[in-house]
């Protein structure tokens, strides 16, 4: 036999290193005949079939096989996982076995609906039979659910005419406001570029919204005329599509996968014991339980009867059981090395010589999902990583989904009593109301109005004393009369450990005015888990049009996190929204799809998609084949790294080999024609082979540059990276479109380039590439021989906009750049963006100023040997007031304009500092890097100067404005080594 691979990667794409476009294929028969062959990389399943059923003919037993229809190949994925190759048209090469070895298998019955099950499969990145393989009543019960409304959602389109179909699934409501002021600003005439071929043109649809968002960036808008036949055509296609699945009868499914088994593993002894709570959000319902020390070498055995001090009526609906297990060690002596420094991060409790660390927690519902009280046996799978600053290393906001790597993670088996012997059920609604009923106060007099109004005026983080909570309570009617915008602070100062109260407060949610959707977001909060109160915010957010709902749908996603049922109003909200708007579906689909990988969410976004899927069957195909373009770029980048790696090959070698990919017909085909993930409403027609790249980084990110005919002979770049976690730029881009919004919303524009970024997947997204404009460290490096000089040339900035402007050109490019350096300047320092070099501040030929790479926010600066990088509160160098001033310092009053501006942007963003704090909390589930706890967003409150009047957060932000100009001088020397570091 042949030496076994070290790396499957050059399996499948080495044939751009050594033009070899076939592979040896291991083909095992049900026969029992094993025939090996070499077959094209590039071949369809279907094709490679055919070549097996012909070589198969020269072997024995081949008329046992029977018709070739009836079966079908499996093989083991990347994944290490079974998959059954039921869609045939794909290729080999994306498929990408985990060893060059197809199994032929007898085909079930059932196919057309195996072949949907498939294509969702492959298309989520989660095998449907691993969800068929889950022995939960709760995963089955939703599928049925979502099953039965998909396909009621595909009868009603089937009724649809195509107009209906057309305004149903590409939506073109406008958002309020006027375009008058947008048309003024062009002087009443707006250039529209319009494409079309003549013999086909008998009717267009404008998109207003399109021709609105083009104004508002300064883009020239692009129509192309399209004949109503193509549309109908396109309606037509997706009919039928609907129609052969209605048709299809539900087959059995496949039988479940059998349980792995456990093996016992010998370990030290070691004494262990665990410790629970109750909690409703983050508030701790009574005091903690702990267990008694137990020694053992593999299970510890307990046999304790955790109590906890609360009636079970007391317990509100969304109660949960959060476990920690600590090993308990004898206490050492410090010792001056720092490598076990994880392990003294969580040293919290140490008595009689003994140090407790934590090794596992785990959370579980005290209801089920059909509001019983659990009762019975329970094992539970542990997690093992805790993030920072845990109340007694009990992790409240942590997924009630346990370890799905069973093998490998601790098991803690509880059992819940039984305190009847029929099922202890949560109140239904109507009886929670006559509770409520019987409870009568609520109310207040005008002395307290004043007090009330103070507290209810203060920002999201700020803390309630017992007293201020006990008196909002009391005077929660006058609340809801006077303030309705205050119902978080309510939900903070009920006591959820009394039914009463919370009986109180159901009764209160139905008469509670309607709340904007903005203020709506922060009863998504972690702290405000109580079903009704979350309900009562997703029908506020109904209000939201689709581009507003886009707007938030990066933190709603995480809000689904922590949901602890799958069946929630959240998850039902963005389905019925998803499914009525593809751009919404769109998006939905890749921001639940690129977090895929991780286990404690795996489960749940799995089924989402899959119910997306099942209710817009026509949107598979145009997402499969962006996954499958994703797939084949990272399979370049891999080359790449492959190449730099472990040949050390040479730059221009792994360029061509770049290219040769990208030539080979497998590649050309699944690149062109695609809807842009990063904006499904550009189509990347074909990729410029010639004019793609790699860049010189770490990750070599691959630079693909598309052709599009539809813009004029325009090109679109776009960036794929391979490494990088894309999560946090997102956030900050999303909250920098957000900041453009707030402004607009106030008759004011900053010029902010909010470009495009989508992490697609496990630390792999994309980026848009801004035309037409490039680094202020290579503008400044062209106007230099010396790379040490670059940095202080104040005239390099302004040099540059001459020769890509002349005459009144110049002086909109010059008003451009001061409007978008205000505008950045306040955004990069409210949100504490760091690593502010030169090679990440651009400059288009336009004049617009803007920044890129967002992997430092909140006020995480770099430093070096303890020492701060960054002195500055944010970048104003001299050569770009040297810009603003034109040129001339006497021109003071350009720069009083530019000042204003930037006070005028800080109080904007002050006056929606609690928007700010809400969308950055329901991201801090999220596992990214620099925002981990409630203290990470401490900064915005600094920065926002929160809790203080304007005329005191003016004074703070004009010292910090003096302090960026004053220092200045250091960010010129931080530039200088950036540019001698990184000459190229």
């Amino acid at each position: 036999m042949p030496p076994a691979k070290t790396d499957q990667l050059d399996l499948w794409v080495e044939s751009g290193l050594d033009g070899d476009d076939q592979v040896m294929v291991d083909f095992l028969l049900p026969t029992g005949i094993y025939i090996q062959m070499e077959v094209p990389r590039e071949s369809t399943i279907q094709n490679i079939k055919l070549l097996l059923w012909k070589e198969a003919q020269t072997y024995p037993l081949f008329s046992l096989l029977g018709e070739m229809e009836g079966h079908m190949f499996e093989c083991v994925n990347q994944a290490a996982v079974h998959e059954e190759l039921e869609d045939e048209t794909r290729r080999l090469c994306d498929v990408r076995p985990f060893l060059p070895v197809l199994k032929l298998i007898t085909r079930n019955c059932g196919r057309a609906e195996r072949i949907l099950d498939s294509k969702i499969g492959v298309l989520i990145g989660k095998g449907l039979h691993e969800l068929d393989a889950l022995q939960d009543q709760e995963v089955k019960d939703f599928r049925s659910k979502m099953k039965r409304i998909s396909e009621e959602k595909m009868q009603c389109m089937q009724l649809m005419s195509w107009g209906e179909w057309l305004r149903s699934c590409y939506s073109m409501t406008l958002e309020a406001g006027s375009l008058e002021n947008l048309i003024d600003k062009h002087e009443g005439v707006i250039k529209i570029t319009m494409h079309y071929d003549q013999s086909q043109v008998s009717s267009v649809n404008l998109v207003c919204r399109y021709i609105r968002d083009c104004l508002l960036t300064n883009e020239s808008p692009h129509l192309t005329l399209v004949h109503c036949d193509v549309v109908k055509a396109m309606f037509e296609k997706e009919i039928s599509t609907i129609g052969s699945v209605l048709a299809w009868k539900t087959s059995n499914p496949p039988l479940p996968l059998p349980p792995k088994k456990r093996l016992p593993t010998a370990s030290t002894l070691i004494v262990c014991h665990v410790r629970a709570g109750l909690f409703h959000g983050t508030e701790l319902l009574c005091k903690t339980a702990v267990s008694s020390e137990s020694s053992s070498r593999s299970e510890h055995v307990w046999n304790k009867t955790l109590e906890f001090d609360i009636a079970v009526c007391d317990l509100p609906r969304m109660a949960r059981l959060c476990f920690a297990i600590y090993a308990v060690m004898d206490k050492v002596k410090k010792q001056r090395s720092t490598k076990n420094t994880h392990l003294n991060k969580y040293q919290t409790i140490r008595k009689a010589g003994k140090v407790h660390y934590p090794i596992a927690w785990v959370n579980t519902m005290v209801f089920d999902y059909r509001g019983q009280l659990k009762t019975g046996d329970i094992i539970l799978h542990c997690w093992s990583s805790f993030p920072d600053e845990l109340e007694e290393m009990l992790n409240p906001i942590g997924t009630i989904q346990t370890n799905p790597y069973t093998e490998n993670a601790t098991e803690l088996h509880i059992s819940f009593p039984e305190y009847s012997t029929q099922p202890v059920v949560f109140p239904a609604f109507d009886k929670i109301l006559e509770k409520a009923a019987e409870i009568a106060g609520g109310r207040g007099g005008k002395k307290f109005y004043i007090e009330l109004k103070e507290i209810m005026e203060r920002d999201p983080l700020s803390q309630l004393c017992e007293n201020e909570k006990d008196l909002i309570w009391t005077l929660r009617h006058d609340c809801r009369e006077n303030f309705p915008q205050s119902l978080p602070k309510l939900l903070l100062s009920v006591k959820w450990s009394k039914h009463e109260d919370m009986a109180q407060l159901q009764a209160l949610l139905q008469i509670w005015p309607k709340l904007s959707p903005r203020d709506a977001l922060e009863l998504l909060d972690f702290n405000y888990p109580d079903q009704y109160v979350r309900e009562f915010a997703v029908n506020c957010l109904r209000d939201m049009s689709d581009d507003e709902l886009l707007q938030y749908l990066l933190q709603l996603v995480q809000v689904l996190r922590y949901e602890p049922y799958y069946d929630c109003a959240l998850s039902r909200f963005l389905l019925e929204r998803a499914q009525s708007s593809r751009k919404i579906g769109h998006f939905l689909f890749w921001h639940l799809r690129s977090e895929m990988y991780m286990p404690a969410v795996s489960v749940h976004f799995a089924l989402i998609l899959e119910a997306y899927c099942r209710g817009c069957i026509p949107h598979i195909e145009v997402l499969k084949k962006q996954v499958e373009a994703l797939s084949k770029l990272k399979a370049v980048n891999e080359l790449i790294k492959f190449g730099t790696i472990k040949t050390k090959t040479k730059q221009a070698h792994l360029k061509e080999a770049m290219m040769t990919c990208l030539r080979q017909t497998g590649f050309i085909e699944t690149l062109s024609d695609l809807h842009s993930p990063l904006n499904p409403n550009i189509l990347l027609a074909g990729v410029n082979v010639e004019r793609c790249k790699y860049m010189d980084s770490k990750m070599k990110p691959l630079w693909i540059v598309y052709n599009n005919k539809l813009l004029g002979g325009d090109t679109v770049d776009i960036i794929f990276k391979n490494g990088d976690d894309l999560r946090q730029d997102m956030l900050t881009l999303q909250i920098l479109r957000l900041m453009d919004l707030l402004w607009k919303e106030a008759n004011l524009e900053y010029r902010i380039v909010p470009y495009g970024c989508l992490a697609t997947g496990d630390h792999s997204g994309l980026i848009e590439v801004v035309s037409s404009a490039d680094t202020i460290a290579n503008i400044q490096k062209t106007s230099s021989n010396m790379a040490a000089a670059a940095a202080f040339n104040k005239d390099a900035l302004l040099n540059w906009l001459k020769d890509k402007n002349s005459g009144d050109a110049l002086d909109k490019a010059i008003e451009e750049f001061t409007l978008s350096c205000a505008g950045y300047c306040v955004a990069t320092y409210v949100l504490g963006i760091g690593d502010r070099h030169s090679d990440n501040i651009m400059v288009r030929s336009t004049g617009q100023l803007f920044h890129i790479d967002f992997g430092h926010i909140l006020g995480n600066f770099k430093s070096k040997f303890g020492i701060k990088r960054e002195r500055v509160p944010f970048i104003l160098t001299h050569d770009f007031i040297h810009v603003i001033q034109q040129g001339k310092t006497s021109n003071t009053e350009k720069f009083g304009n530019f000042r204003q501006y930037c006070e005028e942007a800080y109080l904007i963003l002050r006056k929606n500092g609690n928007l700010f704090i809400t969308l950055f909390a329901l991201m801090l589930t999220a596992g990214l890097p620099e925002l981990t706890s409630v203290k990470d967003i401490q900064y915005l409150k600094d920065s926002l100067a929160l809790g203080k009047t304007d005329e005191e957060a003016l004074k703070q932000f004009r010292q910090k404005f003096d302090e960026a100009l004053r220092e200045s001088w250091t960010t010129k020397v931080n530039w200088m080594a950036h540019i001698v570091a990184h000459p190229s």
